[in-house]
């Protein structure tokens, strides 16, 4: 006879999920399963009891070992500045660093992630087809594992062929997902396009409000696994041609309010004949189209929106909208827009304090190219690329357009440095929608991915050297404002073309480094997983708002080495393209050195800045307002296996074999 017991399993991550502080929390972070299987001799053998008190003994003496109790927390007022409530437990044995070239590698079908975009395109060429759709690593579940969401278009009702779906994948903590879509509810139908993610009732459960052509949705986390569709009630089932959609808390009144770009009047009835060849139909610019304004919906905090558009300074007609970016260009607390348009001047909205915006993108120089001329605006995001502690911006544009890079020279003025850094000349060629910054090898300088396709499958018949699949970008900052084009030193994962549209990046596997998530209009998504870019010290931080929004949307982080370096960084979401990256915040910190330590200044959406003295790099740390440091976890540079329960046997004795069932934590 064989009996098997399942043991104690110990949490991989540990983020805080507002419980109280004295809750327990294992400073080794060990996530293992114990399993211990009898064979039972014949009748008269030894009895399975000792073998259950045994398996008891040993898990609680695991435990014991494993776990302390943090410190307990004070109540009232927050400080300027905080202690660690979870300091970071005493460094056992590193494991060694990965060691090697850096390369990304595809790894979407081991980990189970098969998801094929349905344009619905059937001849008709009708404008949505062109566009593709977004996706996003969020944690949903709040394990500490960033899962994945993908959007689906659907069939034209004319021409009903299958029913689509869009995707949420579970991180399964072993390199694999599971595609959990219908038992979470959002197996509903629709024309989609892109997803923003944040958690709009400050409830600790993370929501996702997904952008379509027609009404728009938004799903309320139930906190159990299961999302429920509240656009009804809450009011914001945009009825317009909707792309990207950013949650942010333009009033600093704690509740997530959402911005909604917008396209085109466009619908299948007001379709118009356009061809490039001028025989065969292809599809229309959106020159063919007028424009649509965006949406701002306030947040009431009782479950329900309003829509402030007009008040806000924000109705604006003529804006045909693809990307947008948070930011706060001018360093004033209050959280700035950056619209991209397409073939329309760009906006650059900012926020005045008072519940209004004023467009500021001519002035700031943002709106046009040099040449004077409105581009073809895709994806969009802002982050400090040049070490200056401002954002910059860089824009994805149209082919023979190139990308933008705008420096944030501080004075509410920016200059394009695309045309000098080396980005300018290698995207000429491209046509990109998403972009983004991230850092991809740790260095501390952010990198810059472009995820390109052309719109048009038939443009090879009137551009000859122009293709509808293009491999993606990936720039390496090398400093001084000079980038470096790397997809070919990446392996051949990221050099093969695709008709790429959506873009995300996050650490999936948790050991530190940055993976990708691109989508392909019409195509399968792709997980590329990087191999070998965490061999530089880093440090992880999840935020988590107390008088601010949950999230912690808008709180600008600033980290200071003991060697004077500064880093910059803010919480966002949106950007990239109708697509949303990770929450938290990687600060890559550049070759490993001993007893480094770290210190952060955090500004809040509420005005409380927290100063957060002596943090140890390499491990991911939950930072919460006005109490500091409340869970941290050390980075574990091993990969995770590519199957979902490996076991190695580590003893044998009395019939009894112990199991180690590893699930993406060293061991």
């Amino acid at each position: 006879m064989r009996r098997s017991l399942s043991g104690t399993r110990f949490p991989a991550r540990d983020w805080d999920r507002g419980r109280p502080a004295r809750r327990e929390r294992c400073a080794s972070r060990t996530h293992v399963t114990l399993k211990i299987e009898s064979r039972r001799k014949r009748a008269g053998g030894t009895p399975a009891f000792p073998v259950i008190i045994f398996c008891l003994l040993f898990t609680s003496f695991l435990s014991l070992s494993a776990c302390k109790q943090p410190a307990a927390t004070t109540p009232g007022a927050a400080p300027a500045e905080v202690a660690n409530q979870a300091p970071s437990p005493s460094p056992s044995p590193t494991p060694p660093r990965p060691s090697g070239p850096i390369e990304y590698t595809d790894v979407s079908a081991q980990a189970g992630i098969h998801f094929k975009h349905n344009s619905g395109a059937f001849g008709k060429k009708y404008l949505p087809e062109t566009l593709g759709t977004g996706c996003a690593f969020l944690d949903y579940d709040n394990d500490g594992w960033q899962d994945i969401l993908l959007v689906n278009s659907a069939d034209w009702p004319e021409h009903k062929t299958v029913k689509s779906l869009l995707a949420l994948y579970h991180n399964n903590q072993n390199g694999t997902f599971t595609d959990v879509t219908r038992q979470a509810g959002l197996a509903v139908e629709m024309y989609g396009i892109g997803v923003a993610v944040a958690d709009y009732d400050n409830d600790g459960n993370d929501d996702v409000y997904i952008t379509c052509v027609g009404p728009n949705h938004l799903f309320r986390n139930l906190g159990n696994g299961k999302f429920a569709d509240v656009t009804a009630r809450a009011g914001v089932g945009d009825p317009g041609f909707s792309t990207s959609a950013v949650w942010f808390d333009y009033d600093n009144d704690g509740k997530l309010d959402l911005f909604v770009a917008n396209y085109v009047e466009w619908s299948v009835e007001k379709d118009q004949l356009c061809s490039l060849d001028g025989k065969n139909k292809s599809y229309c610019t959106p020159q063919s189209y007028k424009g649509q304004s965006s949406t701002l919906y306030h947040n009431k905090g009782n479950g329900t929106f309003e829509n402030v558009t007009q008040g806000a300074g924000l109705n604006d007609p003529t804006s045909k909208s693809l990307g947008v970016a948070l930011l706060d260009y001018n360093g004033d607390g209050w959280l700035d827009l950056f619209v991209a348009n397409d073939t329309e001047p760009n906006k650059l909205y900012k926020n005045n304090g008072n519940g209004t915006f004023t467009d500021e993108a001519v002035t700031a120089g943002v709106a046009f190219s040099e040449a004077g001329t409105a581009r073809a605006g895709m994806g969009v995001d802002a982050g400090d690329f040049d070490g200056s502690g401002r954002q910059g911006i860089v824009v994805g544009n149209f082919t023979n357009e190139s990308m933008a890079l705008y420096r944030n020279d501080g004075t509410g003025l920016f200059t394009d440095e695309a045309p000098n850094s080396g980005i300018g000349k290698m995207s000429a060629q491209s046509l990109t929608f998403a972009v983004f910054f991230f850092d991809y090898d740790l260095d501390g300088m952010l990198d810059v991915f472009a995820a390109n396709g052309h719109v048009s499958d038939d443009i090879s018949v009137v551009q000859p050297n122009v293709k509808y699949a293009q491999s993606p970008h990936l720039f390496h900052n090398k400093g001084r404002k000079k980038f470096e084009e790397m997809t070919a030193k990446l392996g051949r994962a990221l050099q093969r073309a695709i008709v790429g549209r959506g873009a995300a990046y996050g650490d999936f596997d948790n050991d530190g480094d940055l993976d990708l998530l691109i989508t392909s209009n019409n195509g399968p998504a792709r997980l590329l997983r990087n191999d070998n870019g965490n061999q530089n010290d880093l440090l992880r931080v999840k935020t988590v708002g107390s008088r601010s929004n949950r999230d912690g949307i808008g709180a600008k982080v600033t980290l200071k080495t003991s060697k004077g370096v500064k880093l910059f960084s803010m919480v966002k979401t949106g950007s990239s393209y109708c697509s949303q990256s990770e929450l938290p915040l990687t600060f890559g910190l550049g070759q490993p050195e001993e007893g480094r330590t770290l210190a952060l200044e955090i500004f809040w959406p509420s005005g409380q800045k927290d100063t957060i003295p002596d943090v140890k790099p390499n491990q991911s740390i939950t930072v919460q307002e006005g109490k500091g440091v409340t869970s941290a976890a050390p980075i574990v540079f091993a990969k995770p296996s590519p199957t979902p329960t490996p076991t190695s046997t580590i003893r044998k004795a009395r019939g009894l074999n112990f199991y180690f069932i590893r699930t993406g934590r060293q061991v």
